[in-house]
């Protein structure tokens, strides 16, 4: 329940990223540049691109900005190259933190995710070094309406899913990594697109924070989420119900 919870409590945070929306668009953008790279420019033949198709329609871009960013990134110039990096440190009150981009210049985005931990009271630490606290899973997120708990436990189970959370609103579907797009492709079959699915991380183990230290941590989690060269931005902190509802006021 650990993973539930940090995603329960990170909702506060969604406004201010929803009004990050043309920054949102230039990182959808950017994976969708890399997913059609990495295979076929066809969705159908190419996982990763229908993951970010997905999450491109998750912040509303526009069908045609899709097919343009597919059409560059399988033409000939090619246009920008980025490369994947994933970053792991500490943040104010010993908080675990993954930061995976996709930059054009490696120099320059460690240089800038450094700083950020320097400044907001954290430290960027080697790869791996915080990323055992955590598991990598898929997830994969329908509104409650589509399917009763019931439905939705036999149907993921059925799948190859390894656990449904269902609540009022929402229910989130959790696999391991390598049978994600097998889940995601059964239940889209099913119960039609879902709201979300992507690959996660999920603490292990959480440390629940006070009002301060929440405040110091999440300056650093904006700065980086801010940045262009970040794409998503993982952290193993708690917060008690009133704390999150407070900040998020």
């Amino acid at each position: 329940m650990a993973g539930h919870s940090q995603f329960k409590n990170i909702m506060h945070r969604k406004g201010a990223q929803d009004a990050k929306r043309s920054k949102q668009f230039g990182k959808v953008i950017r994976e969708l540049t890399v997913a059609t790279r990495s295979g076929l420019p066809d969705p159908a033949a190419n996982p990763r691109l229908r993951a970010a198709i997905s999450a491109a329609r998750e912040v509303n871009m526009p069908k045609d900005t899709i097919e343009r960013a597919i059409k560059k990134a399988s033409g000939a110039a090619g246009g920008d190259d980025y490369v994947e990096v994933r970053y792991e440190g500490y943040g104010p009150a010993g908080v675990a933190v993954i930061v995976e981009g996709l930059t054009d210049n490696r120099n320059r985005t460690a240089s800038d995710v450094r700083a950020a931990f320097s400044k907001h009271g954290g430290s960027m630490g080697e790869t791996n070094s915080v990323s055992f606290m955590f598991r990598r899973l898929g997830v994969i997120t329908y509104p409650a309406s589509v399917a009763s708990e019931d439905e939705m436990l036999e149907a993921a189970i059925e799948a190859g899913a390894e656990n449904v959370v269902s609540t009022e609103t929402s229910h989130e579907v959790t696999c391991e990594v390598e049978s994600f797009f097998a889940v995601k492709d059964a239940l889209e079959a099913r119960f039609g697109e879902p709201e979300s699915a992507k690959l996660d991380w999920r603490p292990e183990n959480t440390v629940t924070l006070d009002e301060d230290k929440a405040r110091s941590l999440f300056k650093l989690l904006d700065t980086l989420e801010d940045h262009d060269d970040v794409q998503n931005v993982y952290a193993n902190f708690d917060l008690p119900d009133d704390l999150a509802e407070k900040l998020s006021a």
